[in-house]
């Protein structure tokens, strides 16, 4: 584009001004009450940081991390509210089997089966639904107080430790409920949540159980849809995942039972904002419990705030054959928060985020789609950085000069693993 010689000079001699000064012009730096600084007079330690998806805590005992989730003033987590959204979806099964007695068993034989599929055992949101699952059907045994998440194997004959066999009462009948069978899916590289290996796997578990496999349940619907597309959908069993992704919604109509929506929508949107909020100094409820100056405000019936836990949690909704319709497309912002912050207010920053599995189905489909539509939204310069989903390293190998970025976005691996990540903004 052209310009005026005089326009070139008089930019020319601001910019020489402004340097003299010391000044970066404020386009990179950390907004803090109204004034800017470089990157380079913001410690890497002292950085906005958000861990999302993936909670800091411990993959055995489930306990949080809470060092991590202090590492400094402006440390949170943005996930959804993972029991809420299990028991949902236990419920959700559970009365897609009421409503459906008359039909559902198969081969007649009284026992209801089902075969689930598991996502990672040592991860919370796993944990979480696993237990959702049992609890609704009768199905789980307690463990220390808690339901017992772990993989039954195979169960065909009700005795397996893991589990316990259930009851359903319809219509002044009872029908026995049985986890015919349930396993991580795990691939051979160690990657969990695994697609593929939850199809193989509902190849074996048909084999072996044939026309006793009545309902197919997974913790997500990246394995839902693997094992729907494999056999459920010609067998005609109703398979229940998690995630609402778009070709699960979509496949409602052909038969997939149901899903659930974490409100990835609300999710994204709250990943990117209180790192926008700690940019610009102002109070981490703005523009989420309290309206910005765009006007984007969130309702209190769709997230959730534990201070105690620094964490932010969406609420979820079951989505089945009564309301997908209204769930078709999972990549559209959620319109109460979906105005454009005025950049002269609101620098450009830059963010460095990490997807932990490129392949995930549910982040690289989903959720990453609507973190691009928020970063522009918002004035976010965010790098995208995809992992393999097996190792951290995968990761930190690309976050070799954290000083260029203004904030921080991270979604480990595994959940014990935020030291590898803080280790690197400590030094």
């Amino acid at each position: 584009m052209k310009k005026k010689f005089v326009a070139i000079m008089m930019v020319a001699a601001m910019a020489a001004s402004m340097a003299a000064c010391g000044s970066d012009g404020g386009s990179s730096g950390t907004q803090k009450g109204g004034s800017s600084t470089t990157t380079s007079d913001v410690a890497n330690k002292d950085k906005p940081l958000v861990w999302f998806n993936r909670q800091p805590s411990n993959s055995s005992t489930g306990e949080l991390d809470k060092e991590a989730l202090s590492f400094n003033d402006d440390t949170y987590y943005v996930g959804f509210d993972a029991n809420q959204g299990a028991e949902l979806q236990g419920e959700m099964v559970k009365e897609y089997i009421e409503k459906n007695i008359d039909t559902i068993d198969r081969n007649g034989d009284g026992v209801i089966g089902y075969v689930l599929a598991i996502g990672d055992i040592g991860h919370n949101d796993s944990i979480a639904r696993t237990r959702g699952v049992r609890k609704a059907l009768g199905t789980g045994v307690d463990k220390s107080g808690e339901i017992d998440s772990a993989p039954a194997g195979t169960n065909s004959d009700g005795k397996a430790a893991e589990v316990q066999d259930g009851k359903i009462t319809v219509n002044g009948k009872d029908y026995v409920v049985r986890e015919l069978a349930s396993q991580e899916m795990k691939n051979s590289a160690g990657a969990t949540w695994d697609a593929a290996t939850a199809g193989n796997a509902i190849g074996t578990w048909s084999s072996s159980f044939g026309e006793s496999i009545d309902v197919v349940v997974s913790n997500n619907d990246g394995m839902g849809m693997s094992m729907f597309n494999a056999w459920s959908k010609d067998n005609g069993v109703p398979t229940f995942g998690y995630d609402a992704n778009s070709d699960a919604v979509a496949a409602i109509a052909e038969g997939y039972g149901g899903t659930i929506s974490q409100h990835a929508d609300v999710q994204a949107y709250l990943t990117l904002r209180v790192l926008r909020n700690a940019l610009d100094g102002v109070d981490v409820d703005t523009g989420i419990g309290t309206a910005d100056d765009a006007g984007n405000v969130l309702s209190s019936d769709v997230y959730v705030y534990k201070e105690d836990e620094r964490s932010y949690y969406s609420l979820n909704v079951a989505v089945t054959s009564d309301n997908y319709k209204d769930f078709t497309d999972s990549t559209v912002v959620w319109e109460p928060v979906s105005k454009q912050l005025d950049a002269s207010a609101h620098p450009t920053k830059k963010v460095w985020l990490n997807i932990y599995n490129a392949s995930d189905n549910f982040l690289s489909s989903t959720y990453q789609p609507l973190l691009q539509k928020y970063d522009d939204l918002l004035n976010l310069d965010v790098e995208y950085i995809g992992g393999d989903g097996q190792t951290e390293s995968n990761i930190t190998n690309r976050l070799g000069n954290p000083g260029q970025y203004d904030a921080f976005a991270i979604n480990m691996v595994k959940t014990d693993n935020a030291a590898s990540y803080t280790a690197l903004l400590n030094q």
